[in-house]
């Protein structure tokens, strides 16, 4: 397996670092924080430049919150100057694990994305009669630091470089705590191993499919499944022997155990595809697709709000009508013609 060293000029170069600048404010530039740093663009990026250069940079404190929908999670957001860092260091390394990811990884990449894992996952649906459907039980405060830094040197052998990788692995915020026990384990192993990835981070969606790359080659080269997908950590197979995904899940729960990640006992599961799966808010039927009730009751709440802040002008039109268009757009890949009319046909916005 090629590795590639001499990346760490690339990713410091002073282009690069403008490039990562720009890539990291797309939709957010009029914020407080961007504008202060935009205001000395120029001398900032610098001062990145130098810190990277010497290897005194050091990542910044994360700011957390939790949601709720649609699942708790708790969120960490890295001051911007640490969000450049990542872009910079993403614009260089992420085309060397592209070259390698299967065609069927969906999350996280340029020209992938939801809605076309979703039509990728009608059409086997539409054309197997079995379906095991995996979700890995708390997966970015799962992900083992020791193990993905291994996964890394893998493909990198540029020392400055994986000193950065290093440094960004190893600033991660405390995540959700995970008590998980796997062949060879004593009684503190799970304690003493560092895990967890901040939800937020480009860096951290990034690793996390490094993370899961393995699994797919081992899914599609070892266990020899032709249909199979995956969606950062939710991904299904598809056959019409149910023997075949039977035997596939064992395969998978122990090579998961080298990963150190299990499988979530109740979100994976093998049934038959004709009673309906549900896959990135939609529902997959033999006839059609619709939306999951949760993401509708979500959708529509988000509508209700966006009512009261237009009513008491605390956004503009413009703003309503992106945001709306956003989710038209979403729920447009099921069959929601006449969703769609229903809502919209009383939905009105007025200034209070």
């Amino acid at each position: 397996m090629r590795r590639y060293g001499n990346l760490y000029p690339q990713i410091t170069d002073f282009a690069n670092l403008v490039l990562a600048a720009h890539q990291a404010q797309k939709g957010k530039r009029f914020r407080e924080n961007i504008l202060k740093f935009n205001y000395n663009l120029e001398a900032e990026l610098a001062k990145i430049k130098t810190q990277l250069e010497s290897k005194t940079y050091q990542p910044g404190r994360y700011k957390t919150f939790e949601i709720c929908e649609p699942k708790h999670r708790l969120i960490s957001a890295a001051p911007y100057r640490d969000r450049v860092v990542h872009h910079a260091l993403c614009n260089i390394i992420v085309p060397i694990f592209e070259r390698t990811f299967i065609a069927d990884s969906y999350a996280n990449r340029l020209g992938f994305g939801t809605h076309r894992a979703l039509h990728r996952f009608t059409t086997f649906a539409r054309s197997n009669r079995y379906v095991l459907q995996c979700d890995i039980k708390k997966y970015f405060p799962s992900i083992d630091h020791e193990i993905l830094k291994s996964l890394l040197r893998r493909k990198l052998k540029c020392h400055d470089t994986l000193w950065l990788t290093d440094t960004i692995i190893d600033s991660s915020n405390p995540q959700e705590s995970v008590i998980d026990y796997f062949p060879g384990d004593d009684l503190l192993s799970p304690l003493q191993r560092r895990r967890g990835l901040p939800i937020g981070n480009l860096s951290s969606q990034f690793f996390a499919n490094v993370y899961l790359d393995s699994l797919d080659h081992f899914v599609k080269e070892q266990v020899k499944a032709k249909n199979y997908l995956r969606y950062v950590d939710d991904f299904a197979l598809f056959s019409d022997d149910y023997g075949f995904l039977a035997e596939a899940r064992l395969a998978i729960e122990e090579h998961l155990n080298s990963l150190r990640l299990k499988l979530h006992p109740v979100k994976s599961q093998l049934f038959e595809t004709r009673i309906g799966a549900s896959f990135l808010g939609f529902r997959v039927l033999p006839e059609t697709i619709r939306v999951r009730s949760e993401n509708l009751r979500r959708g529509q709440r988000r509508l209700k709000q966006l009512q009261r802040d237009y009513g008491q002008a605390k956004i503009e039109f413009k703003d309503v009508h992106n945001s709306i268009q956003s989710w038209v757009a979403h729920i447009a890949y099921g069959d929601t013609w006449r969703l769609r009319h229903k809502i919209f046909a009383s939905l009105v916005f007025t200034r209070g």
